[in-house]
Formats: C-alpha cells, structure tokens, sequence
C-alpha cells in the first residue's frame, strides 16, 4: 500500500510522530507501507530547514527510498524558509502536490 502524509497538527507532531515513530520505522524498514509524499503546513516546514535533525535525516530516507517532502508555499513564504529547505525539499501548494503524485499516487492520504 502506498501512503501520503499531510502533517498539518501543530505540537509534537513532527517530533514526535514523524521524528520518534514513522522516520525510525522508514529508516529501518519496517513502516508497513511504502511512503510517497510528505507535505507540510505551518510550523511542521520548520522540521524541512537545512541542519534540523530530524530534516536531514528525512531528507536521506526521502532520497533512498523515493519520498516527496513538501513544503506548504504560503507557510514556508511566511515563515522565510524559501531558499533554507533540506535537499530536495520542494516548495508547492495544493495543484503541485497533486502534479508530483500523479505519477506514483497513493493509495491512502494521512493528516497528522
């Protein structure tokens, strides 16, 4: 089963459930589904800027393993994260999210 996430919860969603439980899983293996895109709003682009941790290690699974990671236009505008994204990380909105799955859609659209 192919999975998208939509992180859009503000708190301890991208550190804990992104950082301490999905990214652990995907870095070992052992997600259960096969993850294609990952797309952020608000304050959970902050985990896509260059040097964070968990971003950069979401940037290496991404790139092994085929992951879109998204960024929300408006929310990275917003918060000046245009140009401080992660390697590739890219930067969209709704039509350019639905533009890079079409090739490899999912199956399943999560919002945490």
């Amino acid at each position: 089963m192919k999975v998208a996430y939509i992180f859009s919860t503000q708190g301890h969603t991208v550190s804990y459930k992104l950082g301490q439980m999905i990214l652990p899983q995907l870095e070992a293996g052992a997600h259960g589904a096969q993850v294609v895109g990952m797309f952020f709003f608000e304050d959970n682009n902050y985990v896509l800027v260059r040097g964070d941790p968990i971003g950069e290690r979401l940037a290496r699974v991404a790139r092994e393993q085929g992951i879109l990671l998204m960024g929300c236009d408006r929310c990275c505008e917003e918060r000046q994260l245009v140009g401080k994204l992660v390697e590739g990380a890219v930067i969209g909105c709704f039509p350019d999210l639905y533009a890079a799955l079409a090739e490899n859609p999912p199956d399943q659209v999560i919002t945490l």
